[in-house]
């Protein structure tokens, strides 16, 4: 199914691969004006349309002795498309462990088990609704459906240039990253060295200090000098 899947999405059988692809837009598109059923229905009935033809015309041609009666979709009806016991086991299993997963990512998140996450996420929250009034989740779904077929091809035939944009993004944001410590380390360091003032104590001890007998005297003998 994986292989299936990867196949189609890089485009190993254009024909194949183009079908899917229009179809999936196609119907896609339909949702907008009508509604999953109808969409559903009138795909059936459209491949149902193309099917039934062929289908007549290879049991006419059986019948007039000119065809050894071959079934002309019998490489379809041949497919073995259901899971066994052990595929249904694995794929009940992953899916159970993404809903877990999902779900105790969200309680931890909405719970506040860690401040910068939580953050983070109310951020991306703010940001869907912006996302949300400028668009739908349908329209979310199409796009989604137009890059799952369009990047990976595009990475695959432009590697080279791809790997090197990404080097000079790291490279520069390292960059950044560097000038902010240096200028973080400047500040602290300056601060540290800044002339600490006395403490209270100190500044107690003195004023006392001059209050005794002693201070007065020698106050006393430089008035009359």
């Amino acid at each position: 199914m994986a292989t299936k899947v990867v196949d189609l999405i890089y485009w190993r059988n254009v024909a194949k691969t183009g079908v899917v692809f229009t179809g999936l837009v196609v119907a896609l598109a339909s949702l907008f004006q009508l509604s999953a059923i109808t969409v559903l229905s009138h795909l059936c009935l459209g491949v149902m349309c193309v099917t039934f033809p062929i289908r007549f015309y290879y049991k006419l041609l059986e019948l007039l002795r000119w065809n050894p009666g071959v079934h002309p979709f019998q490489s379809y009806l041949n497919e073995d498309s259901t899971l066994t016991d052990k595929d249904t086991v694995m794929l009940v299993e992953e899916v159970v462990l993404l809903i877990a997963f999902a779900v105790t990512e969200i309680k931890r998140l909405l719970f506040i088990e860690s401040v910068i996450d939580s953050v983070k996420f109310v951020a991306l929250l703010y940001l869907l609704t912006y996302v949300g009034s400028l668009t739908n989740g349908l329209t979310l779904v199409i796009a989604a459906v137009i890059a799952l077929f369009s990047l990976p091809l595009l990475y695959k035939k432009q590697q080279g240039r791809i790997r090197r944009l990404v080097r000079a993004v790291k490279a520069f944001i390292k960059k950044v990253k560097n000038i902010f410590l240096n200028i973080y380390d400047m500040v602290k360091s300056s601060s540290a060295s800044a002339p600490t003032p006395p403490p209270a104590s100190a500044l107690k001890q003195k004023v006392k200090s001059n209050d005794t007998p002693e201070y007065h005297e020698e106050l006393q003998h430089q008035n009359e000098e």
